[in-house]
């Protein structure tokens, strides 16, 4: 699986570019919003990719992140929406837009996307609805390709005996769901005071409220009347 090309940038097409990888060149099929985004032909680019294998066909997409990439692979789940489909969605939106959209239940920002009618909008919004914050909860990480690096840890003298960990309290759980909602609204580029303020506002009156529906009520929260 090619998971990510970094090559100088050959050609730019209509919806596809060609990226030289020490000689080896790579067609790649962006969306219009990520053409728009990449640098002159000549210079260095990179972008995450996912590959489409078919009986006559390898087809490589790529994203500027790896949260746009998780994204396309999460509408290909959709049933009538192929990769073409897809990628006008993000094209359209992109994938902070694409949350936003599918979260909120607006399907006629969906249906903007080039050759999405209105069924297949509303099918989008339908299946995808409940799954869409748990992925933007992961975003922060997500949206530069991030992963944690864990260093080894010093040795430690072993206790005669090791004490029992305790549960973490129920205010230690509440302010789990509070930051990775906060993280969220923030990957979608909302401020970080106006994010605290409606996580705080809707986290008050939905004490029982987990990130998901968090992130769900902040952005309802958030949009504009």
């Amino acid at each position: 699986m090619i998971g990510k090309i970094s090559g100088r940038l050959d050609w730019k097409g209509i919806d596809t570019v060609l990226i030289d990888c020490r000689g080896v060149g790579y067609i790649v099929h962006v969306s219009d919003r990520t053409l728009a985004g990449l640098p002159p032909e000549g210079e260095m680019v990179a972008l995450y990719t996912d590959l489409l294998v078919r009986e006559d066909l390898l087809q490589l997409f790529g994203f500027p992140t790896m949260m746009e990439k998780e994204w396309h692979k999460l509408l290909m789940t959709v049933q009538g929406v192929g990769a073409k489909a897809s990628m006008a969605i993000l094209g359209a939106l992109g994938a902070e837009g694409a949350a936003r959209a599918i979260t909120l239940g607006d399907a006629r920002a969906v249906q903007a996307a080039p050759g999405v009618g209105p069924k297949l909008a509303q099918r989008v919004i339908l299946e995808l609805k409940s799954k869409a914050p748990s992925l933007m909860a992961r975003g922060a990480g997500l949206a530069h390709g991030d992963a944690p690096v864990l260093e080894e840890p010093e040795a430690a003298p072993v206790p005669r005996k090791a004490a029992k960990p305790k549960p973490p309290s129920e205010g230690a759980i509440r302010a789990g769901y509070t930051a990775d909602a906060l993280s969220a609204l923030a990957n979608l580029g909302y401020g970080t005071s106006d994010a605290a303020e409606a996580v705080a506002r809707v986290s008050g009156e939905n004490p029982e409220a987990d990130t998901a529906a968090l992130i769900r009520l902040a952005l309802k929260h958030l949009a504009p009347r």
